[in-house]
């Protein structure tokens, strides 16, 4: 059940800052979590102290770092210290005030009977487990509205290039078409042989790779180009073959019956295909979230007040962002909106993925690819 808390808290807010904490967070002690506050540069995620005054107003009964990716709807406590139940109410009540969809809670030192009293729901473990620069083991979501959402598994690519295939991976675990225990490097690295362009996936060859794959399984690739995509930054000798592969991977599309949808797929639409139980597989620049205009593949596969719930498979470490983050991350509308042009090609591409139609459907672990040749 929610704190009682939540209600009253009038929190403090003050930015936190490399260096000296301030006097009110040194008299509460803590000092093994201060370390490990001040152990990567988090400014690039707003970092900020939420605390709660004591009687003295010169002091403080408890305070959590609060910090969050840019042009999302959350906020995440890293810690809480002092008295933690009225440091997370305190959180809770800021989220509120500034029109948020969720607060995340990092396991680190949270205690569940702790996160429980607050409201709080622990997430699924990842499937890969993180080591400790990585992350927590354990992570809490508290969503701010009514809302009923499965969790879909959270996995971690193993390289920098498996993107698109990781969240077809986790889409289709979600949906209960691969069995989690099937869910592995093996999987990951197969699926993306199958897709890649050399090294990244582009639209059409993932939604071949996902058809072929498992059979069942309705496939529509949304791009809004007709030409070769995610090549420009390659030497011209390059892009030449990985332009032919795509145009191999197109006529496969046809042939194996994977429509190829010419228009831009938005936000409003994104939402619409989720509506009828069906994700989607959306490539989006990480300019806005992480500051580096890069394409890369996340799931959306969840609709909030205001928000598309997404799956991301990566997480920035040196800036503090872990698996906590990137699991049921909540991102408003409009900032996925922008975020799906891929501002250095120029295009949209995403790949939606239906219900799975009755049948068996051929493992992405397993040697068998379905239709393909």
């Amino acid at each position: 059940m929610p704190s009682q808390q939540d209600t009253s808290v009038k929190p403090v807010v003050v930015p936190f800052e490399a260096g000296v904490p301030p006097t009110p967070l040194r008299r509460l002690g803590h000092h093994e979590v201060l370390e490990r506050w001040h152990a990567v540069d988090r400014s690039a995620h707003a970092p900020h102290l939420v605390a709660v005054p004591g009687e003295d107003a010169a002091d403080w009964t408890a305070a959590a770092l609060v910090t969050a990716r840019p042009q999302t709807a959350y906020l995440k406590i890293v810690d809480a210290v002092g008295d933690v139940r009225a440091a997370v109410a305190a959180v809770v009540a800021h989220a509120r005030e500034r029109g948020l969809a969720q607060v995340k809670w990092e396991g680190w030192t949270a205690r569940p009977e702790d996160a429980a009293a607050a409201g709080f729901a622990p997430s699924a473990p990842p499937l890969t487990r993180p080591d400790g620069t990585e992350g927590p083991a354990t992570g809490y979501v508290r969503w701010l509205h009514d809302t009923t959402l499965s969790e879909p598994p959270y996995y971690r690519q193993t390289t920098h290039f498996t993107c698109g295939a990781v969240t077809a991976l986790v889409a289709q675990t979600h949906a209960g078409v691969l069995a989690r225990e099937e869910f592995d490097r093996r999987a990951e690295l197969t699926l993306w042989r199958d897709a890649t362009n050399f090294p990244v996936c582009e639209p059409v060859g993932l939604g071949v790779a996902v058809r072929r794959a498992w059979p069942s399984s309705p496939v529509t690739v949304h791009l809004d180009v007709d030409r070769p995509v995610l090549i420009d930054h390659h030497p011209e000798s390059e892009q030449e073959w990985r332009a032919h592969l795509q145009r191999m991977s197109r006529a496969d599309a046809e042939r194996i019956g994977v429509p190829i949808s010419p228009r831009r797929l938005s936000t409003a639409e994104v939402r619409s295909t989720i509506g009828r139980g069906e994700q989607v597989l959306l490539l989006v620049s990480l300019a806005g979230m992480q500051g580096f205009d890069v394409p890369h593949w996340v799931l959306c596969h969840g609709a909030v007040p205001g928000a598309v719930v997404i799956e991301d498979p990566w997480a920035n470490a040196a800036t503090g962002d872990t698996w906590v983050d990137a699991h049921l991350l909540p991102v408003p509308d409009a900032a996925l909106d922008a975020m799906s042009t891929v501002s250095a090609d120029g295009f949209s591409g995403a790949v939606s993925i239906g219900r799975p139609q009755r049948g068996g459907a051929a493992s992405a672990g397993s040697e068998g690819h379905g239709d393909r040749p």
